[in-house]
């Protein structure tokens, strides 16, 4: 494949991605965003103000590693400096996603965190969801309030705010957050009803090991 070729199929899987998520209620209105490497100096990502539902390759924007906006007729998303903390401290990844699923949301609205072990498959697919401190949207602040999680998690609750998944591809990113919003349903029927059962430290250890494995056999 050709770096042209890559760059068509790379602006499809973004308009295709955006659009399932709008569909699944995580990117209301023009809300969310999401992004992939091109290359080592060059990133795709979706455009300010845009509904992900009407997108469309041509308004894919490429942007450098230091957010410099170097292609596009719209303007880069003001969320980027998040993306592009992740790009940064975390080499393996290639697509990031941020998106409002409602429920986890819900969570990160409340000040609680995805990490009671409820679930064995959220614990093999996610690892625990931790929830990043309040900052406000479009500055700087909101990405260096995630920067001291990156390196561990692959999924992180933005508070009061939504949720940002990153991973090999656009979608292992994508069934991050699909795996996120599940887990965020699971809890919050489980509280309900009043009766947990947590995985106990053995369970979870066997879980995690189980985890790195399978990580280390997908690289």
């Amino acid at each position: 494949m050709t770096i042209g070729e890559k760059e068509i199929e790379l602006r499809r899987s973004l308009v295709r991605f955006g659009r399932a998520l709008y569909r699944m209620g995580f990117m209301p209105g023009t809300s969310g965003n999401l992004s992939v490497r091109l290359d080592e100096e060059r990133i795709l990502a979706t455009p300010t103000g845009r509904s992900k539902f009407m997108l469309r390759s041509e308004d894919i924007v490429i942007v450098d590693p230091e957010g410099r906006q170097l292609a596009g007729t719209r303007k880069v998303t003001s969320e980027i400096g998040m993306h592009l903390a992740v790009y940064r401290l975390r080499p393996d990844a290639e697509a990031v996603i941020h998106s409002h699923p409602p429920i986890a949301t819900g969570f990160a609205c409340s000040g609680r965190s995805l990490d009671e072990p409820l679930c064995s498959e959220a614990i093999m697919a996610l690892g625990t969801v931790p929830l990043a401190p309040y900052a406000t949207t479009g500055t700087a602040g909101l990405a260096a309030s995630i920067e001291p999680l990156i390196p561990e998690h692959s999924a992180i609750l933005l508070a009061n705010h939504g949720a940002v998944t990153f991973g090999a591809d656009l979608l292992d990113a994508f069934q991050r957050m699909e795996t996120v919003e599940h887990f965020a349903h699971i809890c919050f029927v489980a509280h309900r009803l009043g009766s947990m059962c947590p995985l106990d430290g053995e369970a979870v250890d066997q879980l995690r090991e189980a985890r790195e494995r399978y990580m280390a056999n997908a690289r």
